[in-house]
């Protein structure tokens, strides 16, 4: 057991090194830095967001859309989701993150601690975007994945390494639009894009009528 806890201490030690050293997780940045990075970051978004021209080809896929993301983040990376209209380019973003710094991620390697469950700091970047997958659904379907996700946010006080970690959250979201979700250990990136290749890329989702 004492083996384990040192090689697991490395590995953490590890972890902490990798963060400081990538752009957009420097672990110094304090909440109001991060914060405003969000809020600046909303520019960035407007990139991503279709014209015209594509807008009219998803309106057969479907008006509204969850985009399954992950990117770059300490040690492992993040995977989180986008949600919202796609003649709009504003989005909403729910992931499942430790609350603070680098000592609450790496004591999330050993026991459960507080969560935050809306943007981080690096999930509106499409430079820090590593994987994506995303889905269309009718305005009713929307309407109930939309309410699940802010019910799943609202449910979800706790995150740990383990079991109660960025995929798993996502894949809880996977999983309510019916769609098949691969384990929940792998890496964000590996993660988004298993769930994209086990879907077969389906990009229109339709919930079972209730």
């Amino acid at each position: 057991m004492a083996r384990s806890l040192q090689r697991l201490g490395l590995s953490l030690l590890a972890g902490v090194t990798l963060a400081a050293s990538l752009p957009g997780v420097s672990s110094s940045a304090s909440a109001h830095e991060r914060h405003k990075r969000i809020a600046d970051a909303n520019a960035l978004v407007s990139s991503e967001a279709p014209s015209s021209s594509a807008r009219r080809q998803v309106s057969t896929k479907g008006p509204y859309y969850v985009d399954f993301r992950a990117r770059t983040a300490a040690s492992w990376g993040h995977a989180f989701v986008w949600y919202g209209k796609t003649s709009e380019r504003a989005v909403e973003v729910a992931g499942l993150t430790p609350v603070g710094d680098t000592f609450t991620y790496v004591l999330g390697h050993l026991t459960f601690v507080p969560s935050e469950t809306g943007a981080s700091y690096g999930d509106l970047d499409p430079e820090y975007l590593t994987a994506s997958y995303r889905v269309y659904l009718t305005e009713a379907d929307a309407k109930r994945v939309f309410a699940y996700i802010k019910e799943l946010q609202a449910n979800s006080p706790v995150w740990n390494a383990e079991t109660a970690n960025c995929t798993s959250f996502i894949g809880s979201i996977a999983s309510f639009m019916g769609l098949k979700t691969p384990v929940r250990w792998l890496r964000p990136e590996n993660y988004v894009n298993s769930l994209k290749e086990m879907n077969g890329g389906r990009q229109m989702v339709r919930l079972s009528a209730e």
